[in-house]
């Protein structure tokens, strides 16, 4: 999940969550890319598939409201 903002690019004024699905290996300017994924809201669901240019270097990891609970190991039980 990444936070893009306005250090990546222009466009993004109002910073926005993104889960990345695909980066393209398509040519472009150094140092940029564009991405396939999903804009995210604030609890983590997504609500809009795009495909987003941007400055790599200008991309923050991101988090959303939603928070995952690490899986707790289980043991066998003694008989």
């Amino acid at each position: 999940m990444l936070r893009v903002t306005k250090a990546a690019s222009v466009q993004f004024s109002q910073p926005m969550l993104f889960r990345v699905i695909r980066v393209h290996e398509w040519k472009t300017y150094d140092g940029w890319a564009w991405l396939d994924g999903y804009q995210l809201n604030s609890a983590g669901d997504a609500v809009e598939r795009r495909s987003i240019f941007v400055r790599l270097e200008g991309l923050q990891p991101g988090s959303a409201g939603r928070t995952v609970r690490p899986a707790v190991p289980r043991t066998p039980a003694m008989a």
